[in-house]
């Protein structure tokens, strides 16, 4: 009971009790306060006349007496001489296991890891970082990322296959869209956003994405930019593309968490036969588990809010959907063809060291010499 730490609250309601004629055994018995500590308290507060009728005194002149005394000469710490420098490393975002190794490595550091978690928390508290919740009207935005998947042994091949998992979340309902994918390349990015919209039956009026290369050529705080394939995609679709600042996911924290919940709650204990398979299997469990859940911060079925609301407040699909194509900057090769994803497409011989756009659909690819369209040939 000697280390118990008490709040001035306390304090008060004990002398509320002596006051009203309560021994310091009666205090002790009740649990409030040990005896010792009681007699203490009974001393101070009969010397500042706290006992005597009239109103009870304010915790400010509670804690002039109560109140830990700082240290007139705190101990001098062991990271002292390295204040600067732990401080821009915890401001990058470093961890203290990695900052005490690199202090013990690079300056012989004598002190434990206990000291430099102790600074750490010593910096947090003396800097605190503030957020604020974004807020979205239904059919506003949604949150796209990729996360990833779990390793699937395909039953046919035997070969285990890497994944992603790719997790579009309605910003407003929190109903998402999720897939296992094998790449992050760009069609594979095109056709998830086009199956997202299908499974949603409309199109949100933003789309608030990170930097992934599939999307973002140039990540920029002011002028990020997009993909030329991509472009192309939003503007079929009617969508626009909100990429976030470098660095700075909590932007799209919607999405952020639902990437999480599908690994956690999903992929784990789970048996895929092939990705088609693990793509059946969440489907259903979107459907059924995942949508019909009581979410953390709606306290509704995300499923729920979608169907009655958000759904009805989405773009249209477009009438034909845009065609998805890819994009790339080529060069005309001495033996008079280009190359893209390992095939070999040619080109007028007068084109020969020459940069090119191509574009190429699910069927064909197009080689074009800035507007000009110079040659088309089957997708390889």
């Amino acid at each position: 009971m000697s280390n118990r730490r008490f709040e001035m609250y306390q304090y008060r309601q004990v002398i509320c009790r002596m006051r009203l004629g309560e021994s310091d055994r009666t205090i002790a018995r009740a649990g409030l306060m040990g005896r010792r500590k009681a007699a203490e308290l009974r001393e101070i507060a009969h010397e500042q006349g706290w006992l005597r009728e009239g109103p009870l005194p304010e915790d400010t002149e509670l804690a002039s007496f109560f109140q830990p005394k700082k240290q007139l000469n705190p101990p001098v710490s062991l990271l002292e001489p390295y204040e600067e420098q732990v401080k821009s490393w915890w401001e990058q975002g470093i961890q203290g296991t990695t900052i005490h190794q690199a202090l013990v490595r690079n300056h012989g550091f004598a002190g434990s890891y206990s000291s430099v978690r102790r600074h750490l928390q010593k910096l947090e508290r003396s800097h605190p970082k503030a957020t604020c919740v974004l807020e979205f009207e239904p059919g506003e935005a949604a949150q796209v990322d990729f996360g990833t998947g779990p390793k699937i042994v395909d039953v046919f091949s035997g070969e285990e296959i890497s994944t992603w998992i790719f997790v579009m979340t309605l910003a407003w309902s929190r109903h998402f869209y999720a897939e296992i994918v094998t790449n992050q390349k760009v069609e594979t990015w095109l056709g998830c956003h086009r199956r997202a919209f299908e499974f949603f039956g409309g199109v949100p009026r933003k789309l608030i994405i990170d930097n992934p290369k599939c999307a973002i050529t140039k990540a920029c705080f002011r002028d990020p930019e997009v993909q030329r394939a991509y472009g192309e995609c939003a503007e079929g679709y009617g969508f626009l593309v909100s990429p976030c600042p470098p660095r700075d996911p909590k932007k799209k924290g919607r999405v952020e968490s639902g990437v999480k919940y599908v690994k956690r709650a999903f992929a784990p204990l789970r048996d895929f036969r092939s990705v088609s398979d693990a793509n059946r299997k969440l489907t259903a469990w979107n459907l059924g588990e995942a949508g019909n859940r009581i979410h953390g911060t709606t306290k509704q079925r995300p499923l729920t809010l979608f169907a009655e609301t958000e759904k009805c407040l989405l773009k249209p699909l477009p009438d034909v959907p845009p065609e998805l194509a890819t994009w790339a900057k080529v060069k005309v090769h001495g033996n008079c063809h280009v190359q893209f994803e390992k095939a070999f497409y040619s080109a007028p011989f007068q084109l020969v060291r020459r940069e090119l756009w191509l574009k190429a659909t699910e069927t064909n690819v197009k080689l074009f010499r800035d507007l000009e369209l110079v040659a088309i040939h089957p997708r390889l």
